[in-house]
This record gives structure tokens, C-alpha cells and sequence, in this order.
């Protein structure tokens, strides 16, 4: 017999529970003469930092033919919660994967009525604490008596609070008993999860009618338990998301057959308007009922005779407690991305932009006008490229794509078309082609020479794509912060990173007392034109090493190849140039160049398309030093199950931090030694190329990029998180206690 939600689900009713709650329980429970009771194989519950779960029985066993009652119970760490069917404006419900015998199959959930937690301004609807899902299970008719009916459930959870959410995946298993007879209710669990069978919400032939005016949706439900009585305090939880503003008051009258509640209307409500019936659950202060509002007016008697009480909200979680308001979160993950923002001006991610940013300030340095132009014109190219890659990224994940901060380097035809455009910036900067005249403007190449400040507008738009895929201390709370926000406020989030990149250079602009302290124009401007070129020129060769990595050396060929043609083409293009000075046309030179960059262009896409050699599957760190292995999760628990710590590097070839922490700081015999003596394990997590089990691994500890460097000792359940810059001396120390 199927038992879904709202058969299972019941409630009190004036002190008496409803008898129909009670013969389902009897049929979970019971199946014949009784028994001794049988011990309950339960597998145990698992756990991670901010929750636990186990899956738990409602009766000691189960008869053959029979429907047993199984929940996943939740014990959640103070200051967390995870969500209910609908999580109201952020976070995802819980969902259940179920892998059973055959021949079993599993209802739905019977999901309890939720908590309204307001976080940032928001509503969420979730629980906290302790809770029981309940579920139904069939159990087989050749379901053998004396075996046991194994029970498997992948978990996937949303555990989030005021200032984060991380993904949790638990896989929970209960070896449930098989006999005949009726089982008595299991002495741990069995009373709770029929105290949740007893109040979930369930129909009750309650009439509702819906109706949608001037942006304000009124609610009229009528019958049943609801005639007769003031409801006191009400509110109704809809079934979908985008139906009501979540966070809005709800507000009504009462009468003698039932009540009217005026709700605020969602934005898919406000887009396309009512286009159906609105399924939810209706909370009093008698009781709590599924129920299916039709559109129409609200039936007769709902108001008329007092005014409804508003129902109070959960308390706050977290930081939320404290002022109420959500605002301080969300202030503290601004503050924390503008620092984080400039520090990673300090961070060795930025070395390629080293040039650009000081050949940009070279050449307007004795211009008040042109430098003040040029830094707020900077400061926009970065504030507007970071806003660009932080809406893909929120659009993307929305969408249900894993990715996180950098995705885009993640792409070998961008790489590819990254490492061409430096070399063309590292030719022009040594004079081969010309794009305006002299240094003026010339912030890193082609696009930085642009007229006025559009060229200084690109310059940052080109160190944004460079640099901020490395992430840097502050920016992992930041961006794990914005990334679980409604949208508006996570762009907030990513400009104030922004900002921090960008507030050295415009500081300097905008002071020019500063500018005054410059060397003055003359010949040593072209000088230092052509030494910065040497920068952009190795940028050009580690983004075709990255390349390399991500596809194998036909593809690399390929685009040494558009290189070259990239080269010849500019070449032919400054000799067009130089022709035009002398008065002469230069077409033959300027169609040349044409041609060969063309070439190059469909050189570069040949080269971006091709199918990689290899996957990139081997750990990316250097010969020497301890040696490495992939990362897996069942990699770290194998590792940790023998007694040994475990280091774990997620990196990335074209994160430059990474590379330098693992020459300088990883991989030293030093480290080695330590490691020998700690008999530790290191594993490399290599997101040079898209992997979703790393992007989900770096969610889980609140981050979005790389680097991310954990250390696992054994018998602790969450690993130690070291710095994103470290030394020999931390990484030799971390080994030490993990091992002691």
C-alpha cells in the first residue's frame, strides 16, 4: 500500500488525534500477533561540521507486504539550518536518492511545518535543531522472514546560515529487520516520529479560493476544523517558490466559517499573474492543513468578525540574533571583499598585470586631467568586468552548473585566446605595431591604447581576467558569502571586490601629490615601453603552458602556430604603419597583415577546438618533494581509516599562487621529511580543467576558487584549513599536530 504524504501526515484536532493518522500507524507498526522486540541494525549516523543524520525506524521491524515507516533524522549544529519543500528566497530543500531492494519503494516525505527564519532582509522556510523527515516504504511481499530489508538513501542537504551555505551529501543506511508479527514502536526513535506523523499538515476539507488584485493575492479558505473559532495567529507556506513575496507580512480577518489572509504577490505571480490552482499548507493556532486554493473569490463567512493575529517568525540564527536585521552579514561580507580585494594586489595572481597597471601610470603620471580620467576610467573597466563574470557565474549556478570563481581559465579556447591577445600586447609595448601615439595610454597593448580613457577602461577590464580567478585571504568568505545571497546583493558583493583590486591605482590617480613624486616624461618612458613587454611576453608562455595542460602538444603546436602568424601579421601591420608616416599607403603591407592575422585567428580556434590528447588526470605538482596522488573523497577516507593525516592541495595551473606555494612550500624535502615522518598523504585536487567533485569540495569549505589547502587528522570529523600563503614552516608545523 503507497502512503504518501497526505495519507501518512496528520494532526490534532481539539486534543483528539484523527483516527484515519492512527490506523496508518498501526499498519506501519503491525502486521499481526505480537513479538519480542528485535534489535534494529542501524548502520549510525553520519556527520560533518555543521550537521548529523541517521536513518531511523518508526517500529522495531517490518512484516512482508507491509509499509514501514522509516525517517532521516537531523541533528543541526546551533546557528545552521537546512530547508523545508519550498526554502522560501534562498538556499534548495532536502532531497532523498533512494536505493532499495527489489520490489520496495519509497513515498514522499512527510515534511513538518516549517520555521520562518528572516536572514538579510529575506525569508527562508527551514528547520533548526533536531527534525525527522518521515518516509513510507513498501515492503516487499517476498520480503523473507528472519532477513533484514536493506535501507540506502543518498541525503543531499542545504546547510546554511546568516553568512554562508555549504552543500552536505550523507549517505545514511538502515538494515531494518523482517518478521512477521506486529513491532512494537522502536524504543529510540519510534515515539518522535509518530508525534510528526500526528501534526504534519494534511487535507482536511477545507475549501480555499485565490484571488490576484492590484499586486495583493487574497486567500479565503473555509470549513472544516477552521469553522467556529478565531484561527489566531495564521500564515500560509505555498508549495512553490515566486508565488507570494516571502518575506511580506501576511495579514487577514476572521469569520464564523473561516479566515481571509492578503498576501503579497511573488514575482512569477507579478510576471505571468494567477495561472492555476496554489497548493500550500495553512497554519493556525488549532493546527496546520494542506490545502488547494482554486482561483476565485474567498467563500462566504471568512471575515467579518475579528482581525487575525500575525504569526511570530523563528528566532534568528547566527549573527541574525543579535540586530535583527541581516544587514551586519551582509555589511561584513562588503568589508571583507574590498580587503580581500586589495590584498590580492599583493598576491603573486597578479604579476602578469604588473605591467599594465605601472605602463597605465607612467604615461599620465604628469597630467592631473588625463590621470584622474584614466583611474576612475580603470576603476569602471574593473568594477564592470567583475560584475560581468560574477553575473555568468550566479546565472550558471542558478542553472544548476557547478563552477566557481575563475571558471573562465577553466576554458582551453579562452586560454588560447588569452595567451594570443598578451602576445600582442607584449609586441606592442616593443614598438612592432602602433595603436595611438607614444606612451600616452599605453596601458598594456592594443585595446589600453585605445583614445582617452577607453583604453584605461580596458586595461582593467584585463586585469580582472588575469588576476581575479586567484582568490586571496578575505575573499573566500566574501565570495562563499555571495554566492548563497539573492542576487542583488551578491553583485554588491563582487563590486566591493572590485573596488579593493582597483582602490590602489585610482588613489594614486586621484592624488597628485603622489603623481608629483614621479620621474617627468622623456626618453626613459620609451624604455621602460619595451622592458615592460618582457612581462606580458612570459604571461603569453605560461597561459600557452596552461593550454598545454588542458589539451596536449598538437593543440600547443597549433597555437605556436598562430602565434607566429599572430606575430608576422602585427609585424606587417607596424610596417603599413611606418609606410603611412612617409606619406606612403602601405597596402600591400596592411592586406599582408590582414591576411596573416586572419590565419592566426583561425590557427587559434583550430587549436582551442581539437579534442584533448589526454584528460588531465595526474597531480600537476613538481617531481621532487613528497610524492602526490589524486584527490577523491573515498581517497581521504581510505587515508584516514589507516590512522593517517591527510594533506590536500586544490590547485590550478593558471592560479600563480598555487604554483609558487607548491615550489616553495609543498613539495621541499623539508616537507617531504615531515611528511614521511607523519606518514601523511597528499593528494592534489588539479581544477585546471572543469571538475565538478573539486568545485563542490571547495563549496562545502565556503570557497569558490583555488587555492583551498586541508588537513585531515585522524579521528577529527572536519579538516584544518591552513593559509592561501603559506611557508615551509607552517605547512612542516600543521604535519606536526595532525600526527601528534
Amino acid at each position: 500500500m503507497a502512503v504518501g504524504t497526505a495519507k501518512v501526515a496528520a494532526t490534532v484536532s481539539g486534543g483528539r488525534v484523527n483516527l484515519f493518522v492512527r490506523v496508518l500507524i498501526l499498519l506501519a507498526l503491525c502486521a499481526g500477533p505480537g513479538q519480542a522486540v528485535a534489535q534494529t541494525g542501524v548502520a549510525g549516523p553520519q556527520r560533518t561540521g555543521r550537521i548529523e543524520a541517521e536513518l531511523v525506524p518508526l517500529s522495531a521491524w517490518a512484516a512482508p507486504g507491509s509499509t514501514a515507516v522509516v525517517a532521516v533524522k537531523q541533528t543541526i549544529q546551533p546557528g545552521w539550518h537546512t530547508y523545508w519543500r519550498n526554502p522560501g528566497d534562498s538556499g534548495g530543500a532536502t532531497t532523498l536518492a533512494w536505493t532499495l531492494p527489489q520490489g520496495a519503494r519509497a513515498g514522499d516525505i512527510v515534511w513538518p511545518v516549517p520555521e520562518r527564519q528572516r536572514l538579510a532582509g529575506l525569508m527562508n522556510y527551514g528547520y533548526s535543531g533536531v527534525v525527522w523527515l518521515p518516509v513510507p516504504v513498501e515492503v516487499p511481499a517476498s520480503a523473507r522472514v528472519g532477513t533484514v530489508l536493506p535501507l540506502t538513501v543518498k541525503a543531499s542537504f542545504f546547510v546554511c546560515s546568516a553568512e554562508m551555505c555549504v552543500p552536505e551529501d550523507l549517505t545514511l543506511r538502515l538494515d531494518l529487520p523482517v518478521r512477521e508479527g506486529a513491532a512494537p514502536p522502536d524504543p529510540r526513535h519510534g515515539a518522535a516520529i509518530t508525534a510528526v506523523l500526528e501534526s504534519a499538515p494534511r487535507p482536511a476539507g477545507i475549501e480555499a479560493r485565490i484571488a490576484l488584485e492590484n499586486g495583493v493575492l487574497t486567500l479565503g479558505a473555509a470549513g472544516g476544523p477552521l469553522a467556529g473559532r478565531d484561527p489566531g495567529p495564521s500564515y500560509f507556506f505555498p508549495f512553490e517558490g515566486g508565488i507570494i513575496d516571502h518575506p511580506a507580512a501576511q495579514t487577514g480577518d476572521w469569520g464564523p466559517q473561516g479566515l481571509t489572509l492578503r498576501l503579497q504577490s511573488g514575482g512569477e505571480t507579478r510576471a505571468a499573474g494567477l495561472t492555476g490552482p496554489v497548493g500550500g499548507v495553512l497554519v493556525t493556532a488549532h493546527g496546520s492543513w494542506e490545502i488547494r486554493a482554486e482561483p476565485g473569490a474567498a467563500p462566504a463567512g471568512t471575515s467579518g468578525t475579528g482581525v487575525l493575529s500575525e504569526a511570530a517568525d523563528a528566532a534568528p540564527a547566527g549573527p541574525e540574533a543579535s540586530n535583527g536585521t541581516g544587514l551586519a552579514a551582509f555589511a561584513q561580507a562588503v568589508l571583507f571583499a574590498v580587503l580581500g580585494g586589495l590584498i590580492l594586489n599583493l598576491m603573486p595572481c597578479v604579476f602578469p598585470i604588473l605591467a599594465m597597471k605601472a605602463a597605465s601610470l607612467a604615461a599620465s603620471a604628469h597630467d592631473v586631467r588625463h590621470a584622474r580620467r584614466d583611474g576612475l576610467a580603470f576603476l569602471a573597466g574593473v568594477l564592470t568586468t567583475f560584475l560581468l563574470l560574477a553575473g555568468v557565474v550566479l546565472a550558471l549556478r542558478a542553472a544548476g552548473e557547478a563552477v566557481g570563481w575563475g571558471f573562465q581559465l577553466q576554458s582551453p579556447p579562452f586560454i588560447a585566446g588569452l595567451a594570443l591577445l598578451m602576445l600582442a600586447v607584449a609586441l606592442n609595448l616593443s614598438g612592432v605595431f602602433h595603436v595611438g601615439g607614444g606612451l600616452q595610454g599605453a596601458g598594456s597593448g592594443p585595446l589600453a591604447r585605445l583614445p582617452g580613457g577607453v583604453g584605461a577602461f580596458f586595461t582593467g577590464a584585463l586585469a580582472v581576467i588575469v588576476a581575479a580567478p586567484c582568490t586571496a585571504p578575505f575573499m573566500a568568505f566574501a565570495m562563499g558569502a555571495a554566492l548563497v545571497m539573492p542576487w542583488p546583493m551578491a553583485l554588491l558583493v563582487f563590486l566591493g571586490l572590485g573596488l579593493g583590486l582597483a582602490l590602489p591605482f585610482v588613489v594614486v590617480s586621484l592624488t597628485p601629490g603622489l603623481l608629483a613624486r614621479l620621474p617627468r616624461p622623456g626618453p626613459w618612458m620609451e624604455r621602460l615601453k619595451g622592458l615592460l613587454a618582457f612581462p606580458m611576453y612570459a604571461t603569453a608562455l605560461w597561459l600557452a603552458w596552461v593550454f598545454s595542460r588542458q589539451t596536449g602538444a598538437e593543440s600547443l603546436g597549433l597555437l605556436f602556430g598562430a602565434g607566429v602568424l599572430l606575430s608576422l601579421g602585427l609585424w606587417l601591420v607596424g610596417g603599413g604603419q611606418t609606410e603611412r608616416g612617409f606619406g606612403r599607403r602601405g597596402v600591400l603591407h596592411l592586406t599582408a597583415g590582414a591576411i596573416a592575422l586572419l590565419l592566426a585567428a583561425a590557427t587559434g580556434w583550430l587549436a582551442a577546438i581539437m579534442p584533448a590528447e589526454i584528460p588531465v588526470t595526474e597531480p600537476n605538482g613538481p617531481p621532487v618533494g613528497a610524492t602526490s596522488a589524486p584527490w577523491s573523497p573515498a581517497a581521504v577516507e581510505a587515508a584516514l581509516a589507516e590512522g593517517r593525516p591527510v594533506l590536500v592541495n586544490f590547485t590550478a595551473d593558471w592560479c600563480v599562487t598555487c604554483k609558487i606555494n607548491e615550489r616553495t612550500s609543498l613539495t621541499s624535502a623539508g616537507v617531504k621529511a615531515a611528511m614521511d615522518r607523519s606518514n601523511a598523504v597528499y593528494l592534489v585536487g588539479d581544477w585546471t580543467r572543469r571538475d565538478d567533485a573539486i568545485t563542490a569540495e571547495l563549496q562545502r569549505h565556503g570557497r569558490s576558487g583555488v587555492p583551498l589547502y586541508l588537513l585531515y587528522s585522524p579521528g577529527s570529523a572536519e579538516p584544518r584549513v591552513l593559509p592561501q600563503l603559506l611557508t615551509e614552516g607552517v605547512v612542516i608545523d600543521a604535519l606536526k599536530t595532525a600526527a601528534s
